[in-house]
């Protein structure tokens, strides 16, 4: 599936990816980034999730919007063997969108428009 981040040009966005285990086991995942633009996505809380049995675990993904043209990775999440069991590889692709360009400041000045 896809996780899209869209705002303004230079806002920081993060979201959540909610992963479910409905196994008796725990699972763990390894979080990776990659891609054209993985560089500009982060992992704020680490790579690493561990999801109890029959519980719910949460990845976040940080990206602040640097320019105009859409960014685009992949988040991987890679399981670990926890009491003998492996999960699925998930992924997610990553995209973002600019939706408005907000100033970060004004200047006022005044200068003659032309001169004799």
């Amino acid at each position: 599936s896809t996780i899209e981040f869209t705002g303004a040009l230079h806002s920081t966005i993060v979201k959540q990816v909610r992963l479910k285990n409905p196994n008796s086991n725990t699972l763990a995942y390894n979080a990776i980034l990659v891609g054209r633009d993985a560089d500009d996505f982060s992992l704020p809380k680490g790579n690493t999730v561990t999801i109890p049995p029959t519980r719910q675990g949460f990845v976040n993904v940080e990206f602040t919007i640097r320019f105009l043209h859409p960014a685009e990775a992949v988040l991987l999440l890679i399981s670990n063997k926890v009491d003998g069991v492996d999960g699925a590889t998930l992924t997610f692709s990553l995209k973002s969108e600019v939706k408005n360009i907000e100033p970060l400041g004004t200047i006022k000045c005044r200068s003659p428009c032309y001169e004799l």
